[in-house]
């Protein structure tokens, strides 16, 4: 069953249909975004650190989304921003959002789904 997301973005918002599945597995790979994030962030001062692999998450129904994420560039996972596009046949939209807002964004989606 799909349902409308809205994703509150920098400035205005998209809203677009979206399964429970999808968004199940949208919030996965932000979970491990985060991780990365912390990691990336916790560095300590002049030590080499494992350059973190980057959130890339595609979904595709009636829009295609796509949302990037380089964790190495952000100093803590309350700074991040993502890349995002939606697009379809007729339109497309390329962006960043706050990705603080994009998890309340999501959560909001999940729990009026159950």
């Amino acid at each position: 069953m799909t349902a409308q997301l809205r994703l509150n973005l920098v400035e205005g918002s998209v809203s677009f249909s979206f399964t429970a599945e999808a968004a199940q597995a949208f919030k996965a790979e932000i979970t491990a975004l985060m991780e990365s994030l912390k990691t990336a962030a916790n560095k300590v001062p002049g030590e080499k650190v494992q350059p973190q692999k980057s959130m890339e998450y595609q979904y595709t129904g009636e829009i295609f989304l796509e949302c990037f994420c380089n964790p190495n560039i952000w100093p803590s996972p309350f700074a991040a921003k993502l890349l995002i596009t939606v697009r379809d046949d007729r339109i497309r939209l390329t962006t960043e959002a706050e990705l603080t807002r994009i998890i309340e964004d999501l959560n909001e989606f999940i729990e009026n789904q159950g």
